[in-house]
């Protein structure tokens, strides 16, 4: 329902009717909407965190610049399941503004990401990868602003973001970081 309709379409009644249960059932488990969103991006990031890693796998990365490609790959929405989670995520910045505990939440979800990402900078930088002198954690800050910066241009504009385009896009930006 996120994923179609958004935040904004996110309801209690909907979800109940979706179910084809009754809203008091659903509010013994969500006593309110924000329950309910809480909820939701839980299971969103627990689904995200157990679906294969194709990206990963398929070049089979052990670490160092091609693990951490593969790990921004994995935010990309470069196909239909990954551009419904994304438009999830994205949705759910507004909630998350608006509701310090959905902001905690999803603060502490993207200092997790920049702390993987930092450990595969440093780890790229000790292996001649990357060039030495800039602090990994700012490495991966700076990845991760570029490509949830790319998640929302792809969003809103696909036919001009195909995933062809953001791979390669992901790709000049790296080779960028690699030539200092």
């Amino acid at each position: 329902m996120l994923a179609d309709r958004g935040f904004g379409g996110l309801t209690l009644r909907a979800v109940a009717a979706e179910m084809g249960a009754s809203t008091g059932l659903l509010t013994h488990y969500f006593p309110n909407k924000r329950a309910l969103v809480a909820h939701a991006l839980e299971v969103l990031d627990r689904r995200t965190a157990a679906r294969p890693r194709p990206a990963a796998e398929s070049t089979a990365p052990a670490g160092g610049l091609p693990m951490l490609r593969a790990v921004l790959l994995d935010v990309l929405p470069l196909d239909a399941a990954g551009a419904a989670d994304n438009r999830i995520w994205v949705g759910s910045w507004g909630a998350a503004l608006a509701d310090d505990g959905l902001a905690g939440e999803h603060a502490g979800r993207y200092r997790r990401s920049r702390e993987r990402m930092a450990e595969l900078a440093a780890e790229a930088q000790r292996l001649g990868e990357l060039p030495p002198g800039r602090a990994p954690e700012d490495v991966a800050a700076a990845a991760q602003s570029f490509v949830l910066g790319l998640v929302v241009q792809a969003l809103f504009a696909p036919e001009e973001f195909p995933a062809e385009r953001q791979i390669a896009l992901l790709d000049g930006y790296l080779a960028g970081v690699a030539a200092g």
